[in-house]
């Protein structure tokens, strides 16, 4: 159910929600404002961009997601994703794989893959947003300092060159940067300032001042792109030849599954603030519809962001009217301030990502976990974190998710157990010999081998296999069931099996194993075994 349809069912549209939804809007464009041009510029394109980005996608997510009190447009997660495909593709390759991966995103809405998500181990999401958390710190220091560009493809080179540079920074630069640093962090520390959002104060603050003393030396918006549009782009289709597509897949597919994951946290913070249930799969959608609609507006990619989306909860707003009206805000801003930033120090706007790359890496929680967690979760998180940041954002979810999945295999493989059963004082003991053995724990591939180990242990002349406690079996088990069966009987030894629920069974006939066993050797539980021994020795 998308966002505006659940908002009307609930009565949200309403007149009588309008004011808290109109001032949470207001509120929450206001912060809007200086991120999504920071962002846009993190991640190689022009300031604008992210204006764009955050009008289509705040519009878009508002009324066709899952949540209604979602707040969509650029963040910190994506800008080491998208400065790469834009060093790589350049902008048009960048909007065109944007483009690619709302479709796709889409595609895992309709296919209701938003339960999916939510499997990646926390590990694996802490270990990725600490190290693009890093990535984005450092690549920071170059308009925070005024160093030179910083050449290399990767980060240990990047980073050698901004430390053995760091002695020439520029001073009125780094002024400006710990100034504007200072008074984004100030509204935390003085209560009257509480309700200013610290990067709006930042931003107004160090704009004023280079518009009264305009220094040379300092990098701004003007300096650097230009002037701002006024007003949004006329819509048009970037360039998607075959030869294009292809090599834009797998950049593509990297924007969607963050995306994913980014929106549906967003998502899930949003419910425990403001006491909803979202809709995973309709948020997919709702993201997808934004990426495909931002680019051929001249946006970049997009995602749910959980900052604004909490100042908009905390500020009173309970509807999709507090994004539409956030959207409203950046395009006043667009049509009439838009000369008024040429004067913005772009070392205000590394102040300010300063701030979200250290929110984004949770340092409280990584150290929680590495503290209290077990060794191999603090093995699996510590590793995404150095992939992140000293490979490819891809290969760390990729290695983290198959090592905790084995990590997992492991322990469960650990907790099957093939036991033996002890038999009952009544069988007579001049009768055949029988052993008895339970599997307790789901029968899949990771356990086969304590089964055939089960199987092979003690000679008898009749194995009684119970699966009452076996809440699953997969095929590769089944097999080596069958097999084992098999071989016991060219030994000569009979195997009954007893206790299996009906979903068991099923696999167990479509696997032939019944035929092999015959009737007689399929029992509904152990004293039904013992009672067909019994008669068969009779």
């Amino acid at each position: 159910m998308f966002a505006a349809r659940e908002a009307w069912k609930a009565g949200l549209w309403a007149p009588r929600h309008w004011a808290g939804n109109i001032v949470a809007g207001l509120i929450v464009g206001v912060v809007a404002l200086p991120l999504a041009m920071a962002f846009a510029i993190a991640s190689g394109v022009k300031p604008e961009q992210g204006l764009y980005t955050a009008i289509v996608a705040g519009v878009v997510v508002s009324l066709f997601g899952g949540s209604r009190t979602q707040i969509a447009g650029p963040t910190g997660a994506f800008i080491v994703i998208l400065s790469g495909i834009v060093a790589e593709h350049g902008v048009a390759g960048l909007q065109l794989a944007t483009l690619m991966a709302g479709l796709m995103l889409c595609a895992f809405g309709l296919a209701r893959l938003g339960g999916v998500i939510r499997y990646i181990p926390l590990p694996v999401i802490l270990g990725f947003t600490a190290g693009i958390g890093i990535i984005i710190w450092v690549g920071q220091w170059q308009a925070f300092f005024g160093l030179p560009a910083v050449p290399g493809q990767f980060f240990h080179e990047k980073l050698w060159f901004l430390l053995r540079n760091l002695p020439n920074l520029d001073w009125v630069t780094t002024a400006f940067g710990f100034g504007s640093l200072a008074l984004v962090l100030l509204p935390r520390r003085v209560s009257v300032l509480r309700r200013v959002p610290g990067p709006l104060l930042a931003l107004v603050a160090a704009t004023l001042l280079q518009g009264l003393c305009q220094f040379p030396q300092l990098a701004t918006i003007g300096s650097t792109f230009g002037e701002l549009p006024r007003g949004l782009p006329m819509p048009h289709w970037p360039d998607s030849g075959l030869d294009r597509i292809v090599p834009l897949i797998g950049p593509a597919f990297t924007i969607a599954l963050l995306g994913a994951i980014e929106s549906l946290l967003s998502a899930v913070v949003s419910d425990n603030m403001a006491g909803t249930r979202h809709d995973s799969n309709a948020e997919l959608f709702g993201q997808g519809l934004a990426n495909v609609i931002s680019p051929l507006f001249g946006g970049i990619a997009a995602t749910g962001a959980i900052a604004r989306t909490a100042t908009s909860i905390r500020s009173g707003g309970t509807a999709p009217l507090a994004g539409v009206v956030h959207a409203l805000v950046l395009v006043l801003v667009l049509l009439v301030l838009a000369p008024l930033a040429r004067n913005i120090p772009l070392a205000t706007l590394a102040a300010i990502l300063f701030v979200v790359a250290w929110n984004m890496s949770e340092a409280h929680r990584v150290v929680r976990l590495v503290r209290h967690a077990p060794r191999a979760d603090a093995v699996i998180l510590g590793l995404t974190l150095l992939l992140t940041v000293f490979a490819d954002l891809v290969v760390a979810v990729n290695i983290g998710i198959v090592l905790s999945v084995l990590h997992f295999l492991r322990r469960m493989a650990a907790s099957v157990d093939v036991a033996p059963v002890a038999i009952p004082d009544a069988v007579p003991e001049n009768g055949p010999r029988i052993r008895a053995l339970r599997v307790r724990g789901p029968l899949f591939f990771a356990a086969v081998e304590p089964l055939r180990a089960a199987f092979r242990a003690e000679p008898a002349d009749v194995l009684i296999l119970c699966l009452d406690q076996a809440p699953f079996a997969d095929a590769t088990a089944l097999q080596a069931l069958d097999d084992e069966i098999a071989a016991a009987h060219v030994r000569g030894m009979r195997v009954i099996l007893c206790g299996a629920d009906a979903r068991i069974r099923a696999k167990l006939n479509r696997m032939g194993t019944l035929s092999r066993l015959g009737g007689r050797d399929f029992q509904p539980d152990l004293a039904a075994a013992l009672d067909a021994v019994g008669r068969a020795a009779g």
